[in-house]
């Protein structure tokens, strides 16, 4: 496989201090992959201040998609991106049991990926191995293989209600000895102290390695606590907020960023609810709200139906934010 456009320090370079949108992907009211929706929604994001863009993670249904719409998912983001990192999240598709087979559909999902022009991988966690008695060396193993591609790697750190399995700090550093490896996202969601943590780990222990920040909930905080990027689902919209805060941050303007946390606090607060699976449905009703892309295409066929109550709340946000409403 070749190694990609990016070598790992090139590409910690390149999404320090940047905003990486994990993207979603448009289908209409039978559960059809919306081309027309998804085509106008990469358009639109090319023109946002964001370092690259996550495809086929969690927000993407990546390990949902049929072989043809992640094909065709990919293609639109490499062809509107040329030079712009694509990072594929990457993993088993199908619940699986047996190690052996989930690493030989992981490693068939990071080819494709490779093939279709990915720049990097985010490895979904190996859920699988969760209560496995090797479980640790079985994970160290999983990613040594990942590794033997070529392409940079980030790690995913993943609550486990969400099918994320516990590192402990000894599994981390063999991780972040692995070749290619550039750093770690953390998607702790409601633990905080799980995020400091680990967050104090890698600052203290792997200074060299890109720690990312996947928390919705905390995405000012978890900047403060040692984050050098973000790559999350909020960043699907409204991306310019985000992407003003991580600036304000570098650039040490205190009282920007505290205001700007504030709103991106606020968004998280009508995105990020129970029940979290709705996320995804609710970004897609903001973006058809914003006018982004097409109402018969805010459909995710996988997440719960959505609340009246919920619906209203992300218009009346929005409007809070003075963004255009439709």
């Amino acid at each position: 496989m070749s190694t990609g456009r990016y070598t790992p320090d090139q590409l910690n370079a390149t999404l320090a201090g940047g905003l990486i949108p994990a993207a979603p992907v448009m289908f209409d009211r039978d559960g059809s992959f919306h081309d027309g929706a998804h085509e106008a929604y990469v358009s639109f994001m090319s023109a946002q201040p964001i370092a690259g863009v996550a495809v086929w993670a969690h927000t993407g249904r990546g390990l949902l998609l049929d072989d043809e719409t992640a094909q065709r998912v990919m293609r639109q983001w490499r062809d509107a991106l040329p030079v712009k990192p694509l990072i594929a999240g990457v993993g088993a598709r199908k619940a699986q049991t047996n190690s052996p087979e989930a690493i030989n559909a992981t490693l068939a999902m990071a080819s494709a990926a490779a093939d279709y022009g990915a720049d990097a991988l985010l490895v979904y966690p190996p859920s699988w191995l969760k209560n496995h008695e090797q479980r640790d060396s079985l994970i160290v193993e999983y990613h040594e293989h990942l590794s033997r591609l070529g392409l940079p790697l980030v790690l995913f750190y993943l609550y486990e209600a969400a099918g994320g399995v516990r590192y402990t700090t000894e599994v981390l550093d063999e991780l972040m000895t692995l070749p290619n490896v550039i750093g770690i996202k953390m998607a702790t969601l409601d633990s905080v102290v799980t995020y400091q943590d680990v967050a104090s780990h890698i600052q203290s222990r792997h200074p060299d390695k890109l720690l990312i920040t996947g928390e919705d909930r905390f995405l000012g905080y978890s900047l403060r606590r040692g984050a050098k990027a973000a790559l999350v689902g909020m960043g699907a919209v409204c991306s310019d907020l985000q992407a003003e805060l991580i600036d304000a941050h570098f650039a040490g303007k205190a009282e920007r960023f505290l205001e700007l946390s504030d709103l991106t606090d606020r968004l998280a607060e009508v995105l990020f609810i129970q029940p979290m699976e709705g996320y995804i449905g609710r970004i897609l009703y903001a973006l058809a709200k914003l006018g982004v892309i097409s109402a018969d295409a805010a459909n995710d066929p996988w997440g719960p139906a959505l609340t009246a109550t919920e619906l209203d709340n992300i218009t009346t946000l929005l409007n809070a934010l003075n963004v255009q409403v439709d």
